[in-house]
């Protein structure tokens, strides 16, 4: 920590993510986004870093739970029949992917009571977790997360899930808009797009701390001691 203009201010990984001022953020770890079978599996977009990374995202998560670190689901989402979506969104769905689209209708997915909205195997919140519904790419639009987080004092925001370029990083830029240290678990999220994942972590690594997921483990692991 550091004194500057009378505010202290963190600066070691031990001290951001202290367990008890610190959140995990799971974003959008759903099966339409993850699974060969789900929305952006079917258009057979390349999702391979998504089983690459999920084992280490499942071994962050237990990590959190031992440590007693505040473990928030985020969890995309959409009602039927593009209620929740204006012209701009369905623009937005539009350009995802275009190619693969080949012509179709834009892109729908986690749909309230679709299997695709559904948290992947091993990711799935446990009774008694924070699960935050969001319509938007960032998970601090229009939802309660920011009241959750500050509500349980927490002044750090853990960041995992996918896509890195998008839903993490625009939940990321919020957390920082909103105050909230960030830090960006690097091998804990991913996209499947690998050129835009890169492009995010060259930005992302200039704004924001970035670490292997195995030393964030390590100092909760360290915090139990």
């Amino acid at each position: 920590m550091i004194h500057i203009d009378g505010r202290d201010v963190l600066t070691s990984l031990d001290e951001l993510v202290d367990p008890r001022r610190a959140a995990l953020l799971i974003v959008d770890m759903q099966r339409d986004f993850i699974e060969a079978d789900g929305a952006f599996g079917t258009l057979g977009v390349d999702l391979s870093m998504y089983s690459d990374m999920h084992p280490r995202l499942v071994d962050l998560l237990g990590a959190a739970r031992d440590a007693g670190t505040l473990v928030v689901h985020i969890q995309m989402t959409a009602l039927g029949g593009r209620v929740s979506d204006s012209p701009a969104q369905i623009r937005f769905n539009m350009r995802m992917h275009k190619e693969a689209q080949n012509g179709a209708p834009p892109l729908r997915y986690t749909e309230i009571g679709t299997p695709g909205r559904e948290f992947v195997d091993g990711l799935q919140p446990r009774p008694g977790e924070v699960v935050v519904p969001k319509w938007r790419s960032s998970a601090f639009w229009g939802t309660c997360l920011d009241l959750i987080l500050r509500s349980n004092d927490i002044e750090t925001v853990i960041v995992t899930g996918c896509t890195t370029e998008g839903c993490v990083e625009s939940t990321a830029r919020d957390a920082m808009f909103n105050d909230y240290y960030v830090v960006i678990a690097e091998d804990c999220v991913a996209s499947d797009d690998r050129q835009q994942h890169d492009a995010s972590m060259l930005l992302m690594r200039h704004r924001f701390d970035v670490a292997p997921s195995k030393e964030i483990a390590a100092i909760w692991i360290g915090a139990g001691d």
